[in-house]
């Protein structure tokens, strides 16, 4: 469970690439890593991952194909930054909102406006998923917990403030690019619930 408080980047600086199998060394601050034991989770890009291997400033993940297949894990290549939180432990402050970190799919950004204050940004996503997305309502973005802005058609909007683009890799976005997307799990179970008694009522 995360809160989707990204806490830091890091650097890819090696993969090992099989078929449907990805290995993924990253560069990371030693103080991130205190602590650290193997089996551990940390969301990469919003996507929960087991640490299997690492020294005083890297780390290194399995990514399998199902993971592969959902997320834009399969995308990074040597030098690309990825945001990074830890797993949430019982007392810590939830500063956003509860993340699984099972991402539902990717979305693709159209557009992104900046000003002097903050970027907006047009994400386009799957129309399966819209009945999930509201004005106001959370969603991780790339592990990020955010808060909609409008919703049309299938693409919603995102507003960023400094602090935001300072901590995670939003900032370095440009269209066409792939970004996780989580859904907010309570918004899924009330929504299925509804639907499942309004078609039991039918």
């Amino acid at each position: 469970m995360f809160t989707g408080i990204v806490q830091t980047q890091a650097e890819i600086i090696a993969i090992e690439q099989r078929e449907q199998f990805r290995q993924l060394t990253l560069q990371v601050a030693p103080q991130f890593l205190e602590n650290l034991e193997i089996g551990a989770s940390i969301a990469i890009n919003g996507c929960c991952l087991t640490v299997v291997q690492f020294t005083t400033d890297t780390v290194r993940f399995d990514v399998i194909d199902e993971t592969l297949k959902l997320t834009n894990l399969g995308e990074l290549k040597i030098g690309s930054e990825v945001n990074l939180e830890r797993s949430l432990k019982v007392g810590d402050e939830i500063g956003g909102h509860h993340v699984s970190g099972h991402i539902h799919t990717t979305g693709t950004l159209e557009t992104m406006t900046e000003t002097a204050d903050n970027v907006a940004m047009w994400i386009a996503f799957p129309a399966e998923f819209k009945p999930y997305v509201f004005a106001k309502g959370f969603i991780s973005v790339n592990g990020a917990s955010l808060t909609i802005g409008q919703v049309h058609d299938s693409q919603f909007s995102l507003h960023l403030i400094p602090e935001t683009l300072r901590l995670t890799n939003l900032a370095d976005l440009t269209p066409g690019d792939k970004v996780n997307l989580e859904f907010d799990q309570q918004t899924i179970t009330i929504v299925d619930t509804v639907n499942r008694y309004l078609e039991q009522k039918r």
